[in-house]
């Protein structure tokens, strides 16, 4: 390619070099005649580059130039050839009837072809042809995949791996080449075959002409070896027991000394999948690991550095199986080349988070390194002994810190204050020497994500450390005065309205709040008034509060709406305790999950519109659970190709969000369109039966103000049968029924393809709160599906399936709901309430035991950390919930002893808004 000047880039020749509609206006020189080979290859140069930074042709444009670039397949010139393919290959993306060209493609896939035309035709030819078309190529690209010369082979190789997502059937077929590929013990160079009749040198310069033979010179790369491994995974990838075999065909034994693999990549590739199968299968783990072992024996680096990172990144691992590939490492710290060195520290510091006293044995080798010229292998090393080091060596690091940190980027300094966040919560007693380091890098030149790693530390040392808070809000403070990043700091506005009253001197923190107001955007004024409230709310002193009504007045004046807004909030709030113990005090806030769904519902129902929206009926959470929803991470796309580090799952949806979800199902089903909103879901279904049967059943139970729906989600695992008109038959099992059941929406067919569907039943309730047990039945139409037209047959037989019974209970009806348990025990405590002494079951060992039953049985909010008692013998546990049906509040207290004669004795005391709701608590213990 003919990169432009300097000069002609600052005169803008640049752009319209590359600019998109000369390259089209140019493409004439495709069509002339005779055609020039440079020119050409220049312009498809310029072509393949603007794709490769991001431009797009249209279907018209993209369509004229890969036809114009196929004229040009009749010219001998090996260069320009080589160009075409590569144009085609991009382009056949986005043109139209690329299809056509596939006869002259496959003109160079015979394999008396020239190697350099074969190789860029197989891969050409994967990007153009019909999914449909890949059984008519097959036989060129078997015959490709073991082909003697490496360079073809790998081609069709790579091309089937292309083309395995859309051929999957076809692909699989390749397997015996594939691996006959793999167990290749010697390779043809590329630069060994003998060329055409022009000369025998690459692309055709060199000796006199010679006849058209292919002639074997050994290589050292096996480079097909990686490949075909690669493809043979993604053909088994679904079967762990092929994956397993083919593991321990290629390992060559416990030394590995047997293999057949001699490229390290492929080896590094083979060590992978190894990794995912004791991943997936924890009692193939020995015998994996012994492979593993054997690898870090290997004559290659790279094998040796994967072998003993899979093992430093394994579940559960012990100090035993970690101390060979320890040793690994720290040869490699020792190593000249400094790719090993950062590759070894990389590990041992995230090692050093799980298994600080393993990595402990290479501080020695890592000290040295402490001065090494890499301040990336430095930055690494250093962070791995503030993880692995002692309390006396603390300072020491700390000086020696701050003498590179100017030298590093932004990046390492994170991964440094990472560290340092953890070793103040580790040596507390440190915090000084912590903390002025902390303060020191904050005045320094850094990005958002720097300044946020080092404002989180803080953050901690407020939290954790008693002794530090004071000093850390003052550092905090003084940030906050030259803060260019808004969000920083509204977060430290934030946690001095909530630390800063609790401190001895409170007034000391109002200056630095209130210069916010007077020298900050709109966004950082309206949370500094909010910190100031919580401080004239919060504060004892008669006169700071005055002080602080003064300046919320001033606010009063700002030219934002929403800061003016806040301040008038809150001087009201001042004159009014209630107020302030709602707007200012409160701990808790709405799930935001469950307020979508009820304000979507409350829109969409047309007779909803004639009272208010009430509230009350939304569940609340915790401040700190409202934050770590905020922080969940979205669930993103997996590549099949496996990795040995697999990233953390997405968490699971809450219950709010799983609440949400449930109500919009239950909405697309006309038959309930009547029956308004969904007030309360079970948080996880049901198993009616067994995982290993042939029929699988959950239920999940739906509250409504006049109806219980039941929802079946029923599988059926046999993949040559099909089930029809499949429903569930219910049998309240209790003297005096108050359900009644109105209808059943059957499945009208069911098979291994289609499984999991929903069955619902629907039943009227007679009283608010019906409680009941029901026995199921799974009853449908069996039929055998016809192997040949995978159709069922004609002829079936019915049939029924027991499973287990289904309990209405009163748990069902009460939603887990945060709230201040003290204000909230005070403020109902001229409500309906009941109080009991129970003796608990005999099974439940402790007072540990005793909590985690009362919270699944009652399955409300546990409060204020009460759930995880401090001593074995008393323990107060409190809860809080919210009944479905406008039931209102309730709070629980559940005092309990525990002695080794008489085990758990619980006294009992409810409170709530209605009596039904008591008697749901107690209904629930006592049943």
């Amino acid at each position: 390619m003919v990169l432009p000047s300097k000069k002609e880039e600052e005169s803008g020749l640049s752009s319209y070099y590359n600019n998109k509609t000369t390259i089209i206006q140019e493409a004439r020189v495709f069509n002339e005649s005779p055609i020039s080979p440079r020119k050409c290859r220049a312009l498809l140069t310029r072509i393949v580059y603007l794709l490769y930074v991001g431009e797009t042709f249209g279907s018209q444009e993209a369509t004229t130039l890969f036809f114009g670039t196929s004229k040009l397949f009749q010219h001998k010139d090996s260069a320009l050839r080589q160009a075409v393919y590569l144009a085609i290959k991009e382009l056949a993306v986005s043109a139209d009837d690329v299809i056509m060209v596939t006869a002259s493609i496959m003109k160079d896939m015979q394999p008396n072809s020239e190697v350099i035309y074969r190789s860029n035709a197989i891969r050409a030819l994967s990007r153009i042809i019909d999914p449909s078309m890949a059984q008519g190529v097959e036989r060129f690209f078997k015959a490709a995949i073991v082909d003697r010369n490496p360079i073809t082979a790998s081609a069709a190789l790579v091309s089937a791996y292309h083309l395995f997502p859309f051929a999957k059937d076809v692909v699989k077929r390749w397997a015996n080449e594939t691996q006959e590929a793999v167990n290749t013990r010697s390779s043809s160079s590329f630069f060994d075959s003998t060329a055409n009749s022009r000369g025998g040198g690459y692309l055709g310069f060199g000796s006199a002409p010679q006849p058209t033979t292919q002639n074997t010179i050994t290589t050292s790369s096996y480079c097909v070896q990686y490949h075909a491994i690669g493809l043979l995974y993604l053909m088994r990838q679904q079967d762990r027991m092929a994956v397993t075999k083919m593991i321990q065909q290629y390992t060559g034994g416990k030394s590995g000394a047997g293999t057949v693999l001699k490229n390290p990549m492929s080896i590094c590739m083979l060590i992978r999948y190894t990794a995912k199968v004791m991943e997936d299968d924890p009692n193939l783990q020995r015998p994996m690991l012994e492979y593993i072992d054997g690898w870090l024996r290997h004559k290659s680096d790279m094998v040796n550095y994967e072998a003993a990172r899979v093992i430093c990144e394994m579940k559960n691992v012990s100090a035993q199986q970690l101390s060979k590939a320890i040793s690994v490492l720290q040869l490699f710290l020792s190593s000249p080349k400094p790719v090993l060195k950062f590759a070894a520290t990389r590990t041992l510091a995230a090692l050093a988070l799980t298994q600080p006293a393993s990595v402990a044995t290479c501080n020695v080798d890592l000290e040295a390194l402490i001065a090494d010229p890499n301040r990336s292998i430095a930055t690494y090393a250093i962070t791995t002994l503030l993880k692995t080091g002692n309390e006396a060596s603390v300072d020491r690091l700390m000086k020696q810190i701050t003498g590179f940190m100017a030298e590093i980027t932004d990046e390492f300094k994170v991964i440094i204050v990472d560290a340092i966040r953890s070793l103040c919560l580790k040596f507390p007693a440190k915090h000084a020497s912590m903390l002025t380091f902390l303060s020191g890098v904050l005045r320094d030149e850094g990005g958002y994500d720097f300044k946020r790693a080092v404002v989180e530390a803080m953050f901690d040392m407020v939290k954790f450390i008693a002794d530090a808070k004071e000093q850390a809000l003052s550092h905090l403070c003084e940030f906050i005065e030259d803060c260019e990043f808004t969000k920083l700091s509204v977060r430290i506005l934030h946690l001095l309205g909530m630390e800063g009253p609790k401190s001895p001197q409170p007034a000391k923190y109002i200056r630095f709040i209130y210069n916010r107001v007077v020298l900050e955007n709109a966004t950082v004024r309206a949370a500094a008034v909010a910190s100031l409230a919580k401080f004239g709310v919060n504060s004892i002193d008669g006169a700071l509060r005055k002080s602080i009504s003064v300046l919320l007045n001033r606010c009063l004046d700002d030219v934002d709406d929403e800061v003016r807004d806040r301040a008038a909030l809150y001087l009201k709030v001042f004159k009014e305790k209630q107020l302030a113990e709602t707007y200012v005090k409160e701990e808790s806030v709405f799930s935001l999950a469950a307020l979508e769904s009820k304000l979507v519902a409350y829109v969409k129902d047309p007779s909803a519109s004639t009272q208010p929206f009430d509230a009350s009926s939304v569940p609340k959470i915790s401040r700190s659970q409202a934050a770590q929803e905020a922080a969940r991470p979205s669930t993103l796309e997996t590549i099949s190709a496996p990795a040995t580090k697999v990233s953390d799952a997405p968490p699971p949806p809450s219950a709010a969000e799983k609440q949400s979800a449930y109500a919009q199902q239950l909405a697309e089903v006309p038959e309930f369109a009547s029956y308004g909103l969904v007030q309360n879901s079970s948080a996880t279904p049901t198993q009616l039966t067994e995982s290993e049967t042939e029929y699988q059943v959950s239920c999940v139970k739906h509250i409504f103000t006049d109806h219980v729906v039941f929802q079946f989600n029923v599988s059926n695992t046999l993949p040559d049968t099909v089930l029809e008109n499949v429903s569930v038959i219910m049998q309240d099992q209790m003297e005096e029924p108050s359900l009644t059941e109105d209808f059943i929406i059957p499945l009208p067919s069911l098979t291994s393809s289609t499984s999991p569907s929903i069955i619902y039943v629907s039943f009227t309730k007679s009283e608010p709160y019906p409680i009941g047990s029901f026995a199921c039945t799974l009853k449908f139409l069996s039929k055998e599906l016809d192997p040949s037209t995978g159709q069922p047959e004609e002829d079936g037989y019915e049939d029924e399936y027991q499973v287990e019974e289904i309990e209405l209970v009163a748990p069902d009806y009460i939603i887990p709901n945060y709230v201040t348990f003290g204000a909230e025990w005070d403020r109902l405590r001229t409500s309906p309430s009941v109080t009991g002494t129970f003796a608990l079951s005999a099974a439940i060992k402790d007072i540990k035991d005793a909590c985690e039953s009362i919270i699944e049985v009652l399955k409300m909010e546990p409060l204020g950390g009460s759930e995880t008692p401090t001593s074995t013998s008393v323990h107060t546990l409190q809860l809080s919930g919210l009944v479905a049906g406008g039931g209102g509040k309730v709070v629980v207290r559940c005092r309990m002893t525990f002695s080794q004669g008489a085990g758990v004795t619980l006294e009992l005391g409810v409170r709530a808004e209605k009596q039904e709701a008591c008697d749901l608590v107690v209904a629930a213990i006592t049943g």
